[in-house]
This record gives C-alpha cells, sequence and structure tokens, in this order.
C-alpha cells in the first residue's frame, strides 16, 4: 500500500487554487471558510476548500478519513503530534530569526529532537489505533517504514549523540569590573546551595514570594553570545559534533510528514467547526454524491447563518427539498423576508460541501457531483462599466449561459427586480427555457409564480408564513404549488400598504 496524501486517494495532485471561486460570496461560503479556517490560519487551509473534487472516488476516500477522525482516539494522536510539529516549527523559524552561530545551532538540535519524539510517538499511537480508512492505514504503513528507516534512525541517534555531549559541558564565569572570563568546571562549590541549606533550618511554612517572573526570550545577547563562543573553544569535540550534526541533517523534516502534517489540518478545522453545531442539535451527515439528477437532503440548513446564530437563543430552521425524476429546477417564491435566498443559500452550501468531500447539514442527503456552480445574486449598479441594472442582468446572465455546462449547477436569485412585471416574465422565460434546455440543476429565486409550472422540469416551493397572522414568517419552505401572492404582497410592503404597515399608521 503506497501513501501519497490523506485528501488525495491518487498520486497526481491538483494545483491548489488560492483565490476563492467567485460564487462564493454569494452563497456566504466565504464566511464559513474564513470561520472554519480560523483557528488554525498557521496552516493555510484555504486553498483546500477553494478546490472542489470532480471523482466520486476522492470524496469517498475523504468520508472515510473524517469517520476514522470522528473517533476521539484518533483525532487525540493526530491533535498530539499537530501540537509537536508547531512547536518545531516555531523552533526552526527561531534559527532563521537568531544571531548567533552556536545558538542557532542549539535550536536546531532541540527541533529535531522534538521532531523524532514527534515521530516515534505518531508511530507508536497509530500502531494502537483503530483505524478503518485506505488514507490513515497506508499512512501508518508509511510511518512504521519511516520510522524504521536508516535516515530517521541516524537522524534519532545522532542527535541524542550531540544532546547528551552538550549536556556534559559545564563552566564557570569570573565577572571582575568591566570584564569576565569563562574557564572550565572545576569542582568548585557553588555557595548559593550551602546558603540555602544553611538558612533552611529557620523556615517556618511557606513564604510569600516576592519575585517577579521576568521575560524569558529565546535571544541571546552580546554578552550571553560572548561567553557561548568561549565555551566552545574550551569544549572544542561536543560544539564540533554539533557543527557536523547541523550540517549533516538540515533540512531533516520529511515531505510526506510536512505535508500530511498540514493537510490533516482540513479534517481537523471542519470537524471542530461543525462540533459546536452538533451540540446545539443540528444533525450532518455523510451524502452520497454522483451523476444522478435526483438529489435530495432532509433537515438541511443554511451553515454560515447557523454559525451566525450560534451563540444566540435565535433556532436555525431547517428545510427538506428533493427533485425527482425528470426535474431539474427549484422555483422558490413566497413573500419577502421569509428566507427564500437563504434556502438558495443552503442548495449551493450543500452541493459544494459534498463537492469536498465533508460532512453536509441534514440527517440524510443525496447530492449532485457539479462541474462548476454559477450564481446571480442582485448586485449594486457599477457605474465604471456604464450599464444600467436591467442590462447589467442581462449581460451576467448571458455571460452564465454561455459558460455553463448540463453538469454546472445555477442559483439564480431574484433577477430582474429593476423592471416591468411584465418584462420581467417574458426574460424570465426565455433564460429559463435555456436552462430546461441545459438539463442542469438551479434553484430559480423568484416573485414570478407562473414560472414554477412551465414544465415538468420545473418544482414549485414556497415560503409560508403563519396562518393567523401572514406578517410572521416561518421560514419553512416546502413544496407546494404558488399561491399568487408573492408578488402582490412584495408590491404593498413597497408600498407600506399591508396590513400591519396600515395599521402601524392609524394608531400614530
Amino acid at each position: 500500500m503506497t501513501f501519497h496524501s490523506i485528501l488525495f486517494d491518487k498520486d497526481t495532485l491538483p494545483n491548489e487554487r488560492a483565490e476563492q471561486p467567485d460564487f462564493f460570496p454569494d452563497l456566504n461560503l466565504d464566511q464559513v471558510i474564513e470561520a472554519v479556517t480560523a483557528r488554525k490560519k498557521d496552516y493555510n487551509l484555504k486553498p483546500f476548500f477553494h478546490n472542489p473534487l470532480r471523482r466520486v472516488e476522492t470524496i469517498d476516500y475523504r468520508h472515510e478519513v473524517f469517520r476514522d477522525l470522528e473517533n476521539r482516539a484518533v483525532m487525540t494522536l493526530v491533535n498530539a503530534f499537530a501540537e509537536k510539529m508547531t512547536v518545531v516549527r516555531r523552533y526552526l523559524g527561531m534559527v532563521e530569526n537568531l544571531e548567533f552561530h552556536h545558538h542557532k545551532q542549539g535550536w536546531f538540535l532541540e527541533a529535531a529532537l522534538l521532531y523524532c519524539e514527534a515521530v516515534t510517538s505518531l508511530a507508536h499511537a497509530l500502531d494502537e489505533a483503530e483505524l478503518h480508512s485506505r488514507g490513515l492505514q497506508s499512512f501508518r504503513e508509511y510511518v512504521r517504514e519511516y520510522v524504521r528507516s536508516h535516515a530517521f534512525q541516524t537522524l534519532h541517534k545522532e542527535a541524542q549523540k550531540v544532546k547528551h555531549g552538550l549536556a556534559g559541558v559545564r563552566y564557570s564565569i569570573i565577572v571582575q569590573e568591566g570584564k569576565f572570563s569563562v574557564r572550565k568546571y572545576e569542582g568548585e562549590t557553588d555557595y548559593s546551595v550551602e546558603v540555602l541549606q544553611a538558612f533552611e533550618k529557620f523556615k517556618q511554612g511557606a513564604a510569600k514570594s516576592y519575585l517577579s517572573d521576568l521575560y524569558k526570550g529565546s535571544g541571546m545577547n552580546h554578552i550571553e553570545g560572548k561567553i557561548l563562543e568561549f565555551v566552545a573553544l574550551l569544549y572544542p569535540k561536543p560544539f564540533a559534533a554539533l557543527d557536523q550534526f547541523c550540517a549533516a541533517h538540515n533540512p531533516f523534516v520529511d515531505e510526506t510528514l510536512r505535508v500530511f502534517d498540514r493537510e490533516i489540518q482540513f479534517y481537523a478545522a471542519y470537524l471542530d467547526f461543525i462540533a459546536d453545531l452538533k451540540l446545539k442539535g443540528l444533525k450532518f451527515c455523510y451524502p452520497q454524491v454522483g451523476a444522478s439528477r435526483e438529489v435530495y437532503d432532509y433537515d438541511g440548513f443554511d451553515l454560515a447563518l447557523a454559525h451566525a446564530l450560534m451563540y444566540t437563543d435565535k433556532p436555525v430552521i431547517c428545510n427538506d427539498f428533493s427533485l425527482n425524476g425528470p426535474e431539474r429546477i427549484i422555483v422558490v417564491s413566497g413573500p419577502n423576508q421569509g428566507g427564500k435566498t437563504t434556502f438558495a443559500r443552503t442548495f449551493g452550501q450543500l452541493h459544494y460541501l459534498a463537492s469536498l468531500g465533508c460532512p453536509v447539514p441534514g440527517r440524510e442527503a443525496r447530492l449532485f457531483l457539479f462541474d462548476w456552480m454559477y450564481t446571480h445574486f442582485e448586485r449594486q449598479e457599477d457605474i465604471r462599466n456604464l450599464r444600467g441594472k436591467l442590462e447589467d442582468d442581462v449581460a451576467r446572465i448571458h455571460e452564465i449561459l454561455a459558460r455553463a455546462t448540463p453538469d454546472s449547477i445555477l442559483i439564480m436569485n431574484e433577477i430582474f427586480a429593476s423592471t416591468t412585471l411584465q418584462d420581467a416574465v417574458f426574460l424570465s422565460k426565455e433564460i429559463m427555457a435555456k436552462v430546461m434546455e441545459l438539463d442542469a440543476l438551479c434553484v430559480w429565486v423568484t416573485f414570478i409564480d407562473e414560472l414554477s409550472a412551465l414544465s415538468e422540469k420545473t418544482v414549485s416551493m414556497v415560503s409560508t408564513v403563519v396562518p393567523e397572522n401572514p406578517a410572521v414568517r416561518t421560514f419553512r419552505i416546502v413544496r407546494k404549488p404558488a399561491d399568487g401572492l408573492a408578488y402582490a404582497l412584495s408590491l404593498a410592503e413597497k408600498h407600506r400598504l399591508t396590513y400591519a404597515q396600515i395599521k402601524e399608521r392609524i394608531s400614530s
């Protein structure tokens, strides 16, 4: 079994995408990924979340690793290795910034010793762990072979030998006015110990300490540097061994382990992020992902919104959706501020997270493996492009349709709101005909109810209100025929003619 990567099941690894996909802001995925990676900024994890997968096999590979890491014992060993490797990187970073030669080498040796300890402990922990994923099983085999390798054994033994040699260095500093000298320690009495022993008999209990904890930096001033230089002259053999060790083992971190240390944090960061949401009772599942356009998700929710509501008393509303047979387009209508846009974002988030191989919001899901996602959400007019709102909408949609394929996902959110109803209906029907011709999956949020019944490919879903008080939104999006009230209600709200608004004016 050969190990290539804990994120990819094949040895051909894709190039990392540094920039986020252009649809991230519309779907609030930029907020999700920022929150997921916030605690692990040192690992530069965002590029991993910017690269959706196109192979079902790789998604299954990641699901297996996620499931293994849900075992607390496995996550504990991964975290223990990561913590030690963080310190190793910190030590090596110090080496780059320190000034004095032997001081730099001393920290290099400490980094190597800690690295050997981290790898040895990891190998032992992996041997005892119950692993089921192909990724972690093959990584365990790799670590076993690496620990037994001549290169690692040599590194470990030589680091310990050099450390032992330096531990035997003892010296004395004679301080005189305006000067000091350094000589080998020759058994002189340590009077500080004798003084403490002499006064020990007068001790009557624990005394309050008035000592101040001064900052202990890892740096070295010029006097300490000169002392170390003299010590190296007094003990040339252990310092020569240190020189030789640093020259022979720079760099010493195995590249595969270095990559693993970063890649495994993709899983750890996401599991840490959703753990708090699970504690609030929200469900996550491993979706079926593939080429089938018969998709569904039960009890799904907007992950960005759920995170924003984490420390509030407001509930997170979950919704279901499904597309069956020839159905391809979900047309969402209903009153304003009823959760339609949130539902559209949820659909996009679910499919994107599924394409990363991550658990998705919901108790059960089957989702489509798309080639790319295209979104059209309302934007402010940009005076730089010299286009009006309607012209800009048409231009953006034309670009989307020119690039989209049958394997794409389209999310349209209340387009053509700036024009008349008649024009909006005409343009929307023309564009929806193109989408249906593509046979692509689509969510279309609109105030034009008749779009939901254009063909067998369209499905109507409506944001609901409390029956006794239509002004109160439930934020539930249910599958039912459009009721014809969305546009009328949006107009009434626009002109402040709803029941609640009229009553407010009368009472004032």
